[in-house]
């Protein structure tokens, strides 16, 4: 009878733990809050010699990176006039980024980074970012 009450013990203790440690939410999707912004791009010829224009850009894929992750955990792609949206986030931090031509033309790809990194502190949060700028 001991051992009975013993491992009924142990085992209240671990679904406690199991269950407090489950409340707790990372960066990532299943929230209430948003980040939306927009792409404006910088139009130039292919050796940046004239600009062409200037719009915000449609179709442009952005990357959005949930914490410390490595790499992007998700991504979307601008309207036509250049917005972008990540919805249902939790409290975190996240980087938004998306590609550009470089125009020192110093990196092997041909292209950089454009990014921001923002902290989402309150739940049903709705953080809007300053413009990515690229060329293209």
């Amino acid at each position: 009878m001991q051992f009975n009450v013993t491992i009924r013990g142990l085992a209240i203790v671990l679904l406690a733990i199991v269950l407090s440690t489950s409340c707790e939410k990372e960066e990532g999707e299943g929230g209430t809050s948003t980040i939306q912004g927009k792409v404006y791009a910088l139009d130039y010829t292919s050796d940046f010699s004239t600009k062409l224009g200037e719009y915000y850009a449609p179709d442009v894929n952005v990357f959005i990176i949930y914490g410390n992750d490595s790499i992007h955990s998700d991504k979307t792609e601008t309207s036509y006039n250049g917005w972008y949206r990540f919805e249902y986030l939790n409290k975190g931090t996240y980087t938004i980024y998306t590609l550009s031509k470089d125009p020192d033309r110093l990196s092997p790809s041909g292209e950089i980074v454009a990014k921001q990194t923002v902290v989402i502190t309150d739940n049903h949060s709705s953080v809007i970012l300053d413009d990515l700028i690229i060329y293209k």
